[in-house]
């Protein structure tokens, strides 16, 4: 503050009286002392001020800038002042119409209680990061100012690649497609443009503020970094995986109601529900054999990255109840009880995912619906959409890939052991004639060709090439590990099932690194 203000409170010293208002408001007070006394010597304007302000003040309100605001203080001041010189020169004074000249040329209302101090006033300063990203200006505080530190930016609704980094990261819109067009391949560029909200993107900027380090997370477990060095411009590409940790939890509960929404309350997400469900279903019939009070156990592990799940599976559960008694461990990718058994039968009774109504039965005396007339029918017939995917019951090879025009795209497989399988009325056919085949893997999409009425799947089974029904026939069981295979499995499910029987028992168990908490959806 210049030396010449120091004499005024600060407040004032900002908002301090103009000499345009200075002249307006002593033309009124001479006007004022003309009509009282008309012998009274007019004063210049220079003199009125010196009388009216100090000597060491003077000079201060002369020299203020034109077009400066007047306070409610400062203008109170000028009253007082004003009216102590008219009420001397001339005794009834009116010091309400001094009050209103003053107001109208200083647009501050006088206030003769004012109190404002020197501590009410807050300068006000200026941020430059406010012109930039706020959601980054964010990142940059918390993150701190360090030039050897990685900083982290979650993308946001309507953020694009392009305009974080031209924006925010020093980099001009010309040199952001250079870099675009410098990845090595189409990939990286995806990896590059296409992120989304809740992906983050890491970057680090050198002491003159350029970057010099930029990484590209479009999963917790897969992204892309550039780096480069101080003497070379241009960017060295790699590709980066987060470290992946395995964690454990356990989860124990009681049926009350429904046994998915007792799972659920028990912590496990819906997606883990969905899974033990679908697993303990192999064995169980939830509603026939489940009962209040029940007791369940599961065990859940999950891949951690930087402390959040980011994929989670089912590894082994315990179902005890007055109608069902039942143990699973994962083994390979598998689901076995204790002694080694699969969970999964070797032949599938449905060769599709999901539920679909029957439409038309096994029957040896059908009546026709096209013709009218009396034909047997060999096969199940299931009405769903054209397009649904039809998958293989169980291993085998394709014999038989073709049309006709009353079966319309048909497949036929042969599974071994006497039994082969026929779908007929097909939209398209996924497998050639002589292609082995998995179970479960993708054979055909279903649809209506051939003479129907409409939308279904045909399936037939046949045993030594003679038709039976696909719902009663018995199905071969599921396999049973051997004996190389069954020391390894008990090996690895002794502990978890030991973890379960920990939890039946109310102990607790977490991992020696335990994720945090999250109830979404984890896979």
């Amino acid at each position: 503050m210049s030396p010449r203000f120091s004499f005024l409170p600060r407040k004032q010293a900002l908002l301090i009286i103009p000499v345009t208002t200075m002249v307006a408001v002593l033309g009124v007070h001479q006007l004022t002392l003309s009509k009282q006394d008309n012998s009274t010597d007019h004063l210049s304007i220079e003199d009125s001020i010196k009388q009216l302000i100090p000597d060491s003040h003077a000079d201060t309100v002369a020299n203020t800038p034109a077009g400066s605001t007047v306070n409610a203080a400062s203008a109170l001041a000028l009253v007082n002042a004003l009216e102590g010189k008219a009420t001397a020169a001339a005794p009834g004074f009116d010091r309400e119409a001094l009050i209103a000249s003053v107001q109208s040329v200083s647009h501050v209302p006088v206030d003769q209680d004012d109190s404002a101090t020197d501590a009410d006033f807050e300068e006000p300063q200026y941020d430059a990061r406010q012109d930039s990203h706020p959601a980054l200006a964010d990142e940059i505080d918390a993150k701190g100012n360090s030039a050897d530190d990685w900083r982290v930016y979650t993308v946001q609704p309507g953020d694009s690649f392009t305009g974080i980094v031209s924006a925010n990261l020093g980099m001009g819109y010309s040199e952001v497609m250079r870099l675009l067009k410098s990845a090595p391949d189409a990939k990286t560029r995806s990896m590059m443009t296409n992120i989304h909200d809740g992906s983050t993107i890491s970057y680090r900027l050198n002491d003159n503020g350029d970057l010099v380090g930029l990484r590209i997370m479009n999963s917790p477990v897969k992204g892309v970094e550039l780096t480069r060095s101080e003497s070379n411009s241009a960017f060295a590409f790699d590709n980066v995986s987060g470290k992946v940790e395995k964690t454990e939890r356990l989860f124990a509960g009681t049926v009350n109601g429904n046994f998915g929404g007792s799972a659920q309350a028990t912590g496990l997400s819906s997606s883990e529900v969905a899974e033990l469900t679908r697993v303990l279903a192999k064995k169980m019939n939830f509603h026939r054999q489940t009962r209040d009070g029940d007791h369940f156990q599961v065990l859940v592990q999950s891949d951690v990255v930087e402390g959040v799940p980011v994929s989670s599976r089912l590894m082994a559960a315990q179902y005890e109840g007055a109608n069902a008694n039942l143990k699973i461990v994962r083994y390979n990718d598998s689901f076995y009880t204790p002694d080694g058994k699969s969970l999964d039968p070797s032949f599938k009774r449905y060769p599709f995912s999901g539920s679909y109504r029957i439409s038309s039965p096994f029957n040896l005396h059908r009546h026709h619906p096209v013709t009218g007339r009396i034909a047997p029918h060999h096969g199940t017939d299931f009405a769903m959409p054209t397009g649904t995917v039809v998958s293989a019951p169980s291993a085998g090879r394709v014999v038989q890939v073709g049309y006709n025009r009353f079966a319309g795209k048909m497949v036929v497989i042969d599974h071994g052991n006497g039994l082969k399988t026929r779908y007929l009325h097909l939209s398209r056919p996924l497998v050639k004639t002589g292609q082995q085949i998995s179970a479960g893997q993708r054979i055909a999409l279903s649809g209506s060709t051939g003479r129907v009425t409409g939308p279904h799947l045909h399936y037939e089974i046949m045993v030594d090439n003679r038709p039976v029904n696909p719902m009663r026939i018995k199905l071969p069981e599921g396999g049973t590990l051997s004996k190389a295979q069954l020391a390894a499995f008990r090996h690895t499910s002794q502990g978890m099932l030991a973890k379960l029987n920990d939890a039946r028992h109310g102990e607790a168990y977490a991992s020696a690194k335990p994720a945090k908490p999250s109830r979404g959806d984890d896979s």
